[in-house]
């Protein structure tokens, strides 16, 4: 539910915008739209490590639920804007940072949730069928957002309601604790300038690659200067705290394991790919392909989605045979394989003409989902066994 939303709303901007009456391309306006596409994942990848260690101190069980319904609630707020205009884009943007923080509790303890109730040699499945529930969410939301942002653009978060009750019913119903407890305090500081720290760096990058003056890039920007080299202090006095706490809110001696360190790195990698690649390939398809074959614009959102279902059957297919082979044959092969073939479609795309033949476009999507399978749960499943269980 939180992937799915995550690209539901990026396809259905447009439509967004339109209801509420406001032009996000004027240059007074910019600012909304950056929000609206930054404030939700922004929050979310700050808060992810924050709620992990409360959910470690307080229960994952309980930081779930909680989640869902405050994921919920901001979804009911969302479809509900009362205003319309910079009134009704700062109702949007404020509700989505909301529902950024009920996402970062799902995704913070969901993985942590079933390393705690399946042993070690059953995780790979498990974590296979997780990852394809988010990943597969993130590209059906393309579908969905296209068809939804045609019929009434408040649709769009409509769609988290019913699904956002039932989850939080049955998780307060049918979950519960199985981890440890750890007896620790919360680390306020290192959460603080983790979490300053890290907004700043993200503000800093998004506006850096806007038009600033008289350069297409905003490298040079005070502002930009200021939140990159003021948030890289901020990281670098939170690692300086988290060696000298006694509960530190993120253990990085954590990072002297080498399957844990290499999982992340590589998990990063795989994620900014993958961001990437969707992000392009909805500019593509909306903005060039499909006008070029005879869709009107109001019809893109739509079928950008559907063009781009090859690549979430690759995933589908991939995703639980190479967690349920990762169990028995280890993580390696397959996380190695599926990154390898995830750079090549990569390489292959890049020589598509911009009125490409759909049939290798589909091809090549296919094979990155089907790349992207392979890594996705024998990755994370050797990252969650590498860690101990305190």
């Amino acid at each position: 539910m939180a992937m799915l939303d995550s690209s539901i709303v990026i396809i259905s901007l447009p439509a967004i915008f339109r209801g509420i009456h406001l032009n996000p391309l004027l240059p007074s306006n910019i600012g909304y739209l950056l929000w609206m596409l930054m404030g939700y994942l922004v929050v979310t990848a700050v808060l992810v490590v924050t709620f992990g260690r409360i959910g470690d101190i307080f229960g994952r069980v309980r930081m779930y639920n909680l989640g869902f319904a405050i994921f919920t609630g901001a979804s009911i707020a969302l479809s509900l804007t009362p205003f319309s205009g910079p009134s009704g884009a700062m109702w949007l943007i404020i509700w989505r940072i909301v529902q950024g923080i009920g996402g970062a509790l799902l995704m913070a303890n969901s993985m942590a949730i079933l390393t705690d109730s399946f042993p070690v040699n059953e995780r790979g499945l498990a974590m296979g069928i997780s990852m394809i529930a988010a990943t597969a969410g993130s590209f059906i939301g393309l579908v969905v957002g296209g068809l939804l942002a045609d019929t009434n653009w408040r649709l769009v978060f409509w769609v988290n309601v019913p699904f956002g009750l039932f989850g939080t019913v049955w998780a307060y119903l049918k979950l519960r604790e199985t981890g440890q407890r750890l007896a620790a305090k919360i680390d306020w500081w290192g959460n603080v300038t983790f979490g300053v720290g890290l907004v700043m760096v993200l503000i800093g990058i998004t506006y850096g690659i806007q038009p600033y003056g008289g350069h297409t890039m905003g490298w040079t920007s005070p502002l930009v200067l200021f939140t990159i080299i003021g948030g890289v202090a901020l990281l670098c006095l939170f690692v300086w705290i988290e060696h000298r706490v006694a509960d530190p809110m993120f253990d990085l001696a954590l990072f002297r394991i080498r399957a844990f360190a290499a999982g992340n790195l590589a998990g990063l990698l795989a994620a900014i790919g993958r961001g990437g690649l969707q992000f392009m390939l909805i500019i593509w398809l909306q903005g060039i392909w499909l006008p070029l074959h005879g869709y009107s614009f109001e019809r893109t959102p739509l079928w950008a989605g559907i063009y781009m279902l090859p690549i979430t059957g690759g995933f589908l297919i991939a995703g639980p045979v190479c967690g349920w082979l990762s169990d028995r044959y280890g993580a390696r092969p397959f996380a190695t394989g599926g990154m390898l073939l995830s750079a090549l479609t990569f390489f292959l795309l890049m020589w598509l003409p911009a009125n490409f033949s759909f049939q290798v476009f589909g091809l090549l999507i296919f094979l990155n989902g089907v790349g992207s399978g392979m890594f996705a749960a024998p990755n994370t499943t050797a990252v969650m066994n590498s860690v101990p269980a305190n």
